[in-house]
Parts: C-alpha cells; sequence; structure tokens
C-alpha cells in the first residue's frame, strides 16, 4: 500500500501538477479578465493595484498604438517599473490586429534563465491596452525534489510500517500460539486454561476455549465415574450371581453323587429364586429408565398411609414405631405416578425397618414453599462419607459383609434414584451424629 501510494503521488506530481497549477492560474487570470472588460477604464486604472493586490498579478496599461515596436517597449518598460524583467516578450503584428479589432490575446513566454515563464492576458479598453500577467515558476525541479522527499518519506514509513507490523504479528501469535499449546494439552487429557488478556476476537477465543476445558474437564470425570461405576457394577453382580451359582452346581453335584439328604433341589430352587428375583430387579431398573410415566394429580399422604398399612405385619416384625408428622402439611395433593411414588415410599421405610439402630422411625410431610417435602429418619451407626457418596449405586449396600438377611440386593435405592429423577424431583441425605435421614419433594398440585 505504502508502494502504491507513492507511485499514485510520483505519477501526479510529474503529469499533472504542472498542468493543474497552469490551469488554475489561467482560471484566475480569466476571471480578473472578465472582471475588467466590465468596468471602466478610469475605474481599472484607479483600482489598478486593489486587482494586483486581490488576485496576485502584475497588471500594467498603455495607450494602444498599432506600432510594433512602440507598444512593446512601452509594455516592457511599464513591466520593469513593476519589477518585471523579461528577456523574452514580444507583441506581434498579428496579436495587435486582434486586438484592434477587441479580441483578447493570451500568451506564454517562457524564461529559461529565470527558471520561469510569464502568463499574460492582453485585452483593448477603448483606447487602452492592459496587459494582466502572471509569473509561473518551472516546476520539474521543484516536482523532482518533491519526489524524492516523498520517496525518504515514503521508505521510512517503509521501516516504521514493518517494525509496527511486526511488533502487532508478535502480540498476536504470541496468544495464539498459548492457545496452540492449550488445546494440544486438551486433546492430551490435561485440562488446563490460559489467561489472555489482548482485548479482542483472541481474548474471547481463549474465554471459550478455557470454558471448553472446563466442560470437558467435567465431562471427562462424569465418564471416568461412570466407567468406575460400571466396573464396579459388573464386579457386584459378579458377586450376586457367582454364590448361588456355586451352590447350585455343589448341591448338583452332590445329587448326582447320591449325596442328597432330602434338601438339596429345596436348596436349588431357592437360588434359582434368588437370581430370578435379582434378574427382575434388573430388568424393572432398566424398564423405570425408559418406561413413560402416567403424571397424575394424587393425594401424597393418603398413598403413604396406604403403604404403611401394607407393612404394618413386617413393622411388628422387625419390633419397630413408626411416627408420621404432618401438623406443616396443608396441601397434601401432589403431581406425579402414583405406582411409582409407592415404590420409592416402600423402599424408603423397607431399609429404615431393616437398617434402623433404635426403635423408632420418623417420617414427616412438610409443605414449603409450591413443594411437598417427604423425609424418614431412623438412628443408625455412623456412616462414612465414601458411603454417602456411592449408597444410590447399584448394588451398593451399607452392610459391608453383604449378609442377605441384612442387606439385600443393594437395587433398591438405584430404582428410587431413578424414579424420582423422572419426576425431576430434588432427593438426597443427610447423615449425622447416628442418624441418617432420606429426603425428596413433589412438586404440590390440585385435584
Amino acid at each position: 500500500m505504502i508502494c502504491l501510494v507513492f507511485a499514485v503521488s510520483f505519477l501526479v506530481n510529474t503529469f499533472f501538477l504542472p498542468k493543474y497549477i497552469l490551469y488554475q492560474q489561467k482560471v484566475n487570470l480569466a476571471q480578473l479578465t472578465n472582471f475588467m472588460s466590465n468596468e471602466t477604464v478610469e475605474s481599472l486604472i484607479q483600482t489598478e493595484g486593489e486587482l494586483e493586490q486581490q488576485y496576485n498579478v502584475t497588471i500594467v496599461s498603455t495607450e494602444f498604438v498599432k506600432n510594433p515596436n512602440v507598444l512593446n517597449d512601452v509594455i516592457r518598460t511599464e513591466l520593469n517599473r513593476k519589477g518585471i524583467t523579461l528577456a523574452k516578450f514580444w507583441v506581434m503584428e498579428e496579436r495587435i490586429q486582434d486586438l484592434e479589432h477587441g479580441k483578447t490575446v493570451y500568451n506564454l513566454y517562457s524564461q529559461k534563465k529565470l527558471n520561469t515563464s510569464f502568463l499574460v492576458t492582453i485585452f483593448r479598453k477603448d483606447n487602452m491596452v492592459f496587459v494582466v500577467g502572471d509569473s509561473i515558476a518551472h516546476t520539474d525541479q521543484s516536482i523532482r525534489a518533491v519526489n524524492k522527499f516523498n520517496l525518504y518519506i515514503a521508505i521510512g514509513a517503509m521501516f516504521l510500517t514493518l517494525g509496527l507490523a511486526w511488533l502487532i504479528a508478535r502480540q498476536i501469535i504470541r496468544p495464539i500460539k498459548e492457545l496452540a499449546n492449550n488445546a494440544e494439552d486438551i486433546s492430551n487429557l490435561k485440562f488446563r486454561t490460559t489467561n489472555i488478556k489482548t482485548g479482542d476476537e483472541i481474548e474471547l477465543l481463549a474465554a471459550s476455549i478455557n470454558r471448553m476445558s472446563h466442560k470437558l474437564e467435567e465431562a471427562h470425570l462424569a465418564l471416568e465415574e461412570k466407567n468406575q461405576n460400571l466396573r464396579n457394577f459388573i464386579s457386584d453382580i459378579s458377586h450376586e450371581l457367582k454364590t448361588p451359582i456355586a451352590l447350585i452346581k455343589a448341591y448338583s453335584s452332590g445329587i448326582r453323587d447320591e449325596m442328597d439328604d432330602g434338601t438339596f433341589l429345596s436348596v436349588i430352587d431357592k437360588k434359582t429364586d434368588e437370581m430370578s428375583q435379582l434378574v427382575d430387579k434388573l430388568l424393572h431398573l432398566a424398564k423405570l429408565q425408559n418406561e413413560i410415566y402416567a403424571m397424575e394429580y394424587f393425594d401424597f399422604k393418603a398413598l403413604l398411609g396406604d403403604v404403611l398399612d401394607n407393612l404394618e405385619v413386617a413393622i411388628q416384625k422387625e419390633q419397630k414405631i413408626i411416627e408420621v408428622d404432618n401438623s406443616q402439611l396443608h396441601h397434601p395433593i401432589v403431581r406425579g405416578d402414583q405406582q411409582k411414588i409407592r415404590i420409592v415410599l416402600d423402599n424408603f421405610i423397607t431399609n429404615a425397618l431393616k437398617y434402623a439402630s433404635g426403635p423408632q422411625i420418623d417420617i414427616s410431610l412438610v409443605n414449603e414453599g409450591e413443594r411437598l417435602v417427604f423425609t424418614i429418619r431412623n438412628g443408625f451407626r455412623t456412616l462414612d462419607e465414601q458411603d454417602v457418596n456411592h449408597i444410590w449405586q447399584p448394588f451398593f449396600v451399607l452392610d459391608h459383609s453383604r449378609n442377605k438377611k441384612l442387606s439385600g440386593s443393594g437395587l433398591g435405592l438405584s430404582i428410587v434414584q431413578v424414579i424420582l429423577d423422572k419426576h425431576e424431583a430434588p432427593h438426597g441425605i443427610h447423615a449425622k451424629d447416628q442418624e441418617i435421614a432420606f429426603y425428596f419433594s413433589l412438586a404440590v398440585g390440585s385435584e
């Protein structure tokens, strides 16, 4: 761009500027001549000095004579009197005849030694001849000097531009290189962020990559957790199936070796039923994740009473007392799949009966804003934080000895979580001071 601007400037200065200057001076003389031709001779003689200053020209006047020698001598004398000395100046006889017929004469007299030209306009007014002239300096040397000076400016501007371009490119490339390194680290699962403050689109790009890094890290950790859960799930289900399969195989071998005392088949039937129940629960868990729920409005308090009535025998067998506090319940109608919520309540209460360390189990129903909150509390041994983090996972049991009479299959809370997630119901667990509490909430509605 700098080279192009310099080339255009060089061409304009060399070929068009002299012509433009000459054109402007011709226009200036033409305007003055047109003005003077409309004035009287007396007025022109009186205002001659003012017109010279106003238009920056030289004006001389003399009586019109037909003799070329006399007329030229008088005009040169008058010009010399005003400081204009011309080596070449002559009004030809043909031009004098044009003046005699009222025509205006234009001419350009070159003064090579003075390195100037003298542009004149000569016209006759009554019996007077007026000569209006303007000196024009030859511009060749000036233009060459200007072009040379412009060349120096262009070279300096080129180096300055290159320097600024290098600095700007460095400012741009440095953060881009840092972003490229960060992207390479992210591709190698080394999630980190960059602190780039450029105040432009690069800073916005860096912020976007930082957000992407955070989200990818979260997704990676979640995927690792799911993979670990899957490994634990496979390990747990293998453990659950390994024991009954081993017993079935052992008792089958005993029958084949005629060691059956009459109980082998019943043991095989029992273990087969346990395996069948485990598979049914797994199928039930998978079905709950994909099943369409029938959302409706129902009385949560009435549903809880029905569940407790169905568990009355189990409550008496475990010798527990269940206290229900619904003093802060004003709107018992909630929206959800009633049969699925029945499964949730059944699991929570059954777990409380199984694991409660004391005789009492407390259930509370509270309206909080537009939601109904269900909470069940019971005494429990000290609960590890690791147990709290994994309690919703399939096959996880609080009894690490995995005593079937106490622990069960470990799928109940996983089923509960799936159902509550489908209801978009907030839920969780609190464990403090040897007490454990499970809670969830449902949106309150009207019948």
